[in-house]
């Protein structure tokens, strides 16, 4: 591990010395990319040189032992020693988690696909319900959220809604929440008081760039046609909504929700390109993990992920065996606590897979 972060501390060096020639800085792009890859190992370098001196420091204070002190200063220096091992130590476990790959797609923008599962209406109330728990998470992060389609119910809820979150890091949170969620509680259209199980499933899917996959023309049928959701008058007198077919695949996506007939292509091509890319990824990771699979790190969506109690107050996550019981502070994007141990768990998951 050790040669490994000479070898990363080399090539910052190196970099920095790059960055300081005039014909680098002149050039631009080349620039850019430099300063990239300098950002990539910025915090893993701060991290091994603080590691390398605080490694020093621990052995001349322990030398200062063989100089004899007297009991006061012995104290003193083997408390001194004590702080000196737990600092390296958490230092240690911080330099071994930055050296984990990095999953390419943390920074993406992602789009979110949320679909009522078994239940009827309370299903579609909890995709409500979920929707509203990931746009106040986006919202307290400074993200912005956009609605590319959306399926209602008659009740308030979603049968199925598919939007977009913008921030950096959208993924490398939210990417832990896909899967089946479970709730249990009494529905507003209950009028015995009974409890209902009903599910909902969530999509995350890092959004695909043009440059990411390429889609021929001739592989997709355009549908232009009337728009059945609101929207006022020009959208019901004006053929605005856009349904696109991926011939190859079969896959079908509807937008509907623009008054303009270019806004609603662009948002379908969106989600189309998107999954796309997914089916692709999909397709690498059965490859690569098929014999190490789990939820946490492949995102695996045949399994129940969580459950949401109403009646106890309480959020199980069963993937990692967690149990919180803030559940009206949760359901208002209060995701921190949780998504953090997710991604603990996936870490420790990675540290125990590269040691081994």
């Amino acid at each position: 591990m050790i040669e490994r972060l000479e070898k990363i501390e080399k090539r910052y060096t190196q970099i920095e010395e790059q960055m300081a020639r005039p014909e680098v800085a002149s050039d631009m792009a080349q620039l850019q990319e430099l300063v990239r890859e300098r950002a990539g190992m910025e915090n893993l370098v701060a991290g091994y040189r603080e590691y390398k001196a605080a490694t020093g420091t621990l052995e001349e204070t322990r030398a200062m032992l063989s100089d004899g002190p007297d009991e006061a200063m012995r104290h003193l220096v083997e408390q001194e020693i004590a702080s000196l091992e737990s600092k390296l130590e958490q230092l240690l476990d911080e330099i071994k988690i930055g050296l984990l790959p990095k999953d390419p797609n943390d920074e993406k923008d992602i789009i979110i696909e949320i679909r009522a599962g078994a239940g009827g209406d309370e299903a579609a109330l909890f995709a409500a319900d979920l929707f509203r728990m990931y746009s106040r998470y986006a919202q307290s992060k400074g993200w912005k959220t956009e609605i590319l389609s959306a399926n209602e119910s008659g009740i308030g809820g979603f049968k199925e809604i598919i939007f977009e979150v913008k921030g950096k890091g959208a993924y490398s949170r939210l990417k832990y929440e896909r899967g089946v969620h479970r709730v249990q509680r009494v529905p507003v259209t209950e009028s015995s008081g009974r409890i209902h199980t009903s599910t909902a499933t969530v999509a995350v899917l890092p959004k695909a760039e043009e440059v990411d996959i390429a889609i021929n023309p001739d592989d997709l049928k355009t549908d232009i046609f009337h728009s059945g959701g609101a929207g006022g008058q020009n959208v019901n007198k004006v053929a605005t909504a856009v349904r696109i077919t991926h011939i190859p695949t079969g896959m079908v996506v509807v937008c509907q929700d623009e008054r303009s007939q270019l806004q609603n292509k662009i948002k379908a091509m969106s989600v189309l390109r998107t999954r796309l890319l997914d089916i692709e990824r999909s397709k690498q990771e059965e490859q690569i993990v098929s014999d190490r699979r789990s939820q946490v790190g492949t995102g695996d969506r045949a399994e129940k992920i969580r459950t949401y109690n109403f009646p106890q107050d309480r959020v199980s996550d069963h993937r990692i065996n967690l149990t919180l019981h803030n559940l009206p502070g949760l359901m208002e994007g209060d995701l921190d606590e949780l998504i953090d141990t997710l991604a603990t768990s996936e870490q420790a998951k990675q540290l125990e897979e590269q040691l081994a």
